[in-house]
């Protein structure tokens, strides 16, 4: 594969992977204009993004098998063509229900471009170059956090939070055609892949039984859930505790976002010397260390505006470097069946990612010790899976035999 061709193909992936994280962030600074237009509250206006949380994690677990089944293609097709209906859908909302809903059915549509950018970089590259390809994805994510927010900030300001939306519809179109013109097709079709209920849950057990999918993905996901806490608890942290502004928050959300995507390309250096299994223990010890003292000094009342922010940024710097290692250690020992390991992994990701969200939405206080108690849980749990975990793998997979680029 040429190095052009490589770098297309991230471009590619990376943009289907920004897609959900893109239709999060860029919303975010419209929290206090969509509650006054539709009459509610900020913590009410925040399931709504619970509820998108929810539908990624459901979706995934529909999208992994028909990926397998069907190929890649067909089933991001009709994912998009779903994103791109429930966007449109949402500029004509009158409740807050409304938008709960059509968040949610945006989800099920974005999902299938997170699972199916997971399965590609599977199919694609080299098992050993996994790591890297992942921290190069987070790349081009961190467009979402640096660009979205700020940008989400000045259009609300100049044409209303509906204008969120309808950019939100025409990226996914854009990105529809990307795929169709641009994207090979990696997986062949495997018409005798059932879809029947009970072999799918079997797949999906034969998945579960993998010491190293488990530990890997459960304390991925665990660390995972506190970028959740804090996505769903910075605007009332920064916007109604601090007084930021719609456009200083995009700002600080942008500013906090190069914490996570700078570390995450740190973290392909970190690779040349050291293995996977070797910066997960440390990143996560680091980042319950950090989770800790930031809970102990929101405790004492010693947060200020710039000290959360800096706490935050150490905190997404840990996450840099966890999150591409556990991705790639937890679907290293699936040479098949990746469409359905790649969809566990979102769904954990997502389902505990979910559970954060909410549970920061149910504290209406005008406090961040809700959302960063969340956030230090969320890393000291992982660390104690990690660790628990990895007695049980006889023989972790980080090589395969299948080292050459599968193009269809």
């Amino acid at each position: 594969m040429t190095t052009k061709r490589y770098v297309f193909l991230i471009l590619i992936l990376g943009s289907l992977s920004a897609l959900g994280p893109f239709s999060i962030d860029m919303y975010l600074p419209g929290f206090l204009a969509i509650a006054n237009d539709l009459h509610t509250t900020v913590a009410r206006v925040s399931l709504s993004l619970s509820s998108f949380f929810i539908g990624i994690s459901a979706g995934q677990l529909l999208y992994g098998p028909l990926l397998d089944r069907f190929g890649r293609k067909k089933p991001l097709y009709l994912g998009l063509i779903l994103y791109v209906v429930a966007s449109a859908g949402c500029l004509f909302i009158h409740s807050v229900d409304a938008l709960i809903a059509l968040r949610f059915v945006q989800a099920i549509g974005s999902c299938a471009a997170a699972v199916a950018a997971v399965a590609m970089v599977r199919d694609l590259f080299p098992i050993e170059d996994n790591a890297k390809v992942f921290s190069l994805l987070l790349l081009v994510l961190g467009a979402s956090p640096m660009i979205a927010p700020t940008l989400g900030g000045y259009v609300i300001a100049g044409y209303g939070w509906q204008a969120v939306f309808l950019i939100l519809m025409v990226l996914g179109t854009l990105i529809l055609l990307a795929t169709f013109f641009w994207l090979p097709e990696s997986y062949k079709p495997d018409p005798s892949y059932s879809l029947k209920p009970k072999p799918i849950l079997t797949r999906f057990w034969s998945v579960l039984r993998e010491p190293q999918f488990f530990t890997y993905a459960l304390a991925g996901a665990v660390t995972f859930s506190g970028l959740f806490a804090y996505v769903a608890g910075s605007a009332q942290v920064f916007m109604g505790i601090y007084q930021v502004s719609s456009q200083g928050y995009g700002w600080i959300f942008a500013f906090l976002s190069v914490g996570f995507i700078g570390s995450s390309q740190l973290n392909s250096v970190a690779l040349r010397y050291y293995r996977s299994e070797q910066i997960v223990p440390v990143a996560l010890l680091s980042q319950s260390i950090i989770g800790l003292l930031f809970l102990l000094s929101a405790g004492l009342g010693l947060l200020g505006l710039y000290s959360t922010i800096a706490f935050l940024f150490a905190f997404l710097c840990c996450l840099g470097f966890t999150n591409p290692n556990t991705s790639a250690l937890s679907l290293a020992p699936f040479a098949h069946n990746a469409g359905s390991a790649s969809a566990l992994m979102g769904a954990l990701q997502m389902g505990v990612g979910a559970l954060a969200s909410v549970a920061v939405s149910l504290f209406d206080s005008q406090s961040a010790i809700p959302m960063i108690s969340i956030m230090a849980a969320a890393a000291t749990g992982a660390l104690m899976i990690l660790l628990i975990g990895r007695r049980m793998i006889v023989r972790p997979v980080v090589e395969s035999s299948q080292t050459e680029p599968v193009l269809h």
